[in-house]
């Protein structure tokens, strides 16, 4: 039947670990198994119950020791150490979640990752050859989202991260409790390519203009890109996103097929299932 993952990505400081964190604790609420796992081997301390942490392969600190480097060349040079360990430490160690396990990857900050680099992208692949099913989570704080310019920076990084890993995707806007005007974001969620354009063009020499209108196009038309805002001063936000990930990996539909071959088992054996209640 496969297994289960969220992949939670996005820019460092944007509240990956704070969701992770959220997410764990939603889910032991519900009675729901939730598995959290550290791919960020730059961490210090995180919130959340790890059930594998990649800091037990390898650190950045070791590898700037080693390596000479500074921080980001070092979780660069890290994360190929991963991928070249992919077989005989990552695998195993995936091995021990059994089937329908729900696990949420919490992935380093370094936007290029998920951009371009090939190492990351490997450890996707890998998910996706042994049955996993997968989400990518992508967040952004919504600080940063708040006028023409800043989104259609944050919609690019967005749409880089979709193309280069091919997958379901959710893009969504954290700390929207943490920001003193909503509105200024919720204008960006509903995003019109007319006004898009106006406001980008504002301030900016008119030789830019056409190349705004194009931009503001790909947006809109294609619908390429769209966000998801996350309140957690709404105790309804967090479980509305779960549930929009759930469908995007189709998580639950599986369990509904082997429960209701199961009833029609216990029927079949003179046991009162789902087939012998009344409807």
């Amino acid at each position: 039947m496969g297994r289960y993952a969220q992949v939670v990505i996005g820019p460092a400081g944007c509240g990956k670990s704070t969701y992770c964190q959220a997410l764990q604790a939603h889910c032991q609420a519900a009675g729901r198994a939730c598995h959290v796992v550290n791919m960020d081997p730059a961490a210090d301390n995180f919130g959340y119950e790890a059930a594998l942490d990649l800091r037990a392969l390898d650190t950045v600190d070791d590898v700037m020791e080693a390596m000479e480097l500074g921080p980001n060349g070092a979780l660069m040079c890290a994360m190929e150490f991963l991928e070249e360990h992919i077989p005989d430490w990552l695998a195993p160690e995936l091995e021990g979640f059994a089937e329908d396990d729900y696990v949420v990857f919490d992935c380093p900050g370094q936007i290029e990752l998920y951009s371009h680099a090939p190492s990351f992208k490997a450890f996707i692949d890998h998910l996706r050859r042994t049955d996993w099913n997968v989400c990518a989570v992508f967040m952004i704080d919504s600080h940063f989202m708040t006028d023409a310019a800043k989104f259609i920076a944050g919609s690019m990084t967005a749409l880089s991260a979709m193309v280069q890993l091919e997958l379901p995707h959710v893009n969504v806007l954290t700390k929207l409790d943490m920001l003193e005007n909503k509105e200024d974001v919720e204008a960006y969620l509903d995003v019109d390519a007319k006004l898009l354009t106006h406001s980008l063009n504002r301030g900016m020499p008119r030789m830019y203009h056409r190349l705004n209108e194009s931009v503001a196009q790909i947006v809109d038309e294609f619908s390429m890109v769209s966000y998801f805002p996350l309140d957690y001063s709404n105790e309804d936000s967090l479980q509305d996103l779960v549930l929009t990930i759930d469908n995007a990996i189709q998580y639950g539909e599986d369990m509904d097929v082997k429960d209701t071959l199961k009833a029609y088992d216990d029927d079949e054996a003179g046991v009162p299932g789902m087939a012998g209640l009344a409807l």
